[in-house]
């Protein structure tokens, strides 16, 4: 019965079920652009180059000091390598050096890295711009397309590298710049100046030692397995194991904060798709209220009359939800495959940040889901409205009504 009636006045039906279906769409798209924003900004520093997880010696991190390197013994990638989680173990050789290009200079971060290794993990050769891709042991730079913007250099320039070294030696050296790559994340551009692992160490002063190991999983939903597991293989007195939420905390708190502000969106935005709901529902209700009179005046019970309508908004709740989500499921494909590219003031904070200012969609089916499963609830719940309306209605005045 409440299915037949739901289709006896189709515009009606429409109108409602049309209401909840861009109710779901809205919120499911919503939450699609918030989630895919923040998973891009993470991947953009943890998947480019961060790494989900590293390995470095005890306090390094803290001091983020070249005299903490520590030795690159073949026993040592045995053992880190030994979880099934872990695919490859990475050694870099990371400190902070004077990039100079004839009277222009910049503050950089200097990468020692092994360029077949890198490549595998990092994808870094993918990331290339201009020029050839590092070959190992060759003397020569890849720079990040900032140091090149600001240091005015280009394929073949020499880039100058000035620093302090390993235990306070002295570090300069000329490096050919051989290729130039570009990050999602502006801050890496700006900054990044990759050598090939030994002429890092050779300039360093740092002969077999390296800084970090950076660590390549399999499932970035195992990194904790991962972790938990070299801790208690390895001596945790001489090395300290950090995923990446240990290793960028403010990134996280950034995410928590942004989070918690689109909770209160998230309230506004179903307060107002409420009122849509209910507005539908109370003119349902108002044309109806003859048609209750009658049912009530003839004999039906109050009771299975407010069963009936509330079946009836159940079912309107369940069409337009299973539509919301076939309707999001291609627009949030778009969004993910053509992202939201923000420009002027918002951009420019966003970089400020390090972030690139691109938003691609999340595609997860949980979040067309969840999405439909609220809005129903939320209006199984308007749907009580009719009830109240049924059990204070008086027959003669709604039949004159």
């Amino acid at each position: 019965m409440a299915w037949r009636n739901i289709w006896r006045n189709k515009r009606r039906t429409l109108i409602t079920a049309a209401s909840i279906l861009f109710a779901v769409l809205f919120a499911s798209l919503m939450e699609s652009l918030q989630k895919g924003g923040w998973n891009n900004m993470i991947n953009n520093v943890v998947s480019f180059y961060m790494g989900y997880a590293q390995i470095h010696q005890k306090g390094y991190w803290e001091e983020q000091s070249i005299d903490k390197a520590f030795e690159w013994k073949p026993q040592l990638v045995k053992t880190i390598e030994s979880p099934r989680e872990v695919i490859r173990a990475l050694p870099r050789l990371e400190s902070f050096a004077l990039a100079a290009s004839d009277d222009l200079n910049s503050g950089a971060l200097v990468v020692g890295i092994d360029p077949k290794l890198e490549n595998e993990m990092t994808k870094l050769e993918d990331r290339l711009v201009e020029g050839t891709y590092l070959q190992e042991d060759e003397k020569a730079a890849l720079i990040g397309a900032g140091v090149a913007e600001r240091l005015k250099l280009n394929i073949n320039d020499t880039l100058v590298l000035i620093s302090q070294g390993y235990r306070g030696v002295n570090a300069a050296d000329l490096f050919p710049v051989k290729g130039i790559v570009k990050f999602g994340s502006p801050e890496l551009n700006k900054s990044i100046v990759y050598l090939p692992l030994k002429n890092a160490q050779n300039f360093y002063g740092a002969e077999g030692l390296i800084t970090s190991i950076s660590l390549q999983i399999e499932d970035k939903d195992r990194v904790e397995a991962a972790t938990e597991s070299l801790r208690s293989q390895l001596d945790t007195m001489a090395y300290e194991i950090m995923d990446w939420q240990q290793l960028m905390p403010d990134l996280l708190q950034a995410k928590a904060l942004d989070s918690a502000g689109n909770y209160i969106v998230y309230f506004i935005l179903y307060m107002i798709i409420g009122f849509g709901i209910f507005g539908t529902i109370l003119m349902m209700t108002k044309e109806r209220e003859y048609e209750f009179g009658v049912l009530t005046a003839i004999g039906m019970k109050r009771r299975s009359l407010m069963a009936t309508i509330w079946i009836e908004v159940m079912l309107l709740g369940i069409v337009g939800a299973i539509a919301g989500v076939l309707a999001s499921i291609p627009v949030v494909s778009y969004f993910k495959y053509n992202p939201i590219r923000f420009s002027g003031e918002y951009a420019g904070m966003l970089e400020k940040y390090g972030f690139e200012p691109i938003f691609p969609a999340l595609f997860d089916v949980k979040i067309f889901v969840a999405q439909a499963i609220i809005v129903f609830v939320l209006t199984s719940l308007l749907g009580l409205y009719p009830w109240w309306k049924i059990r204070k209605l008086k027959p003669v005045e709604a039949m004159r009504s």
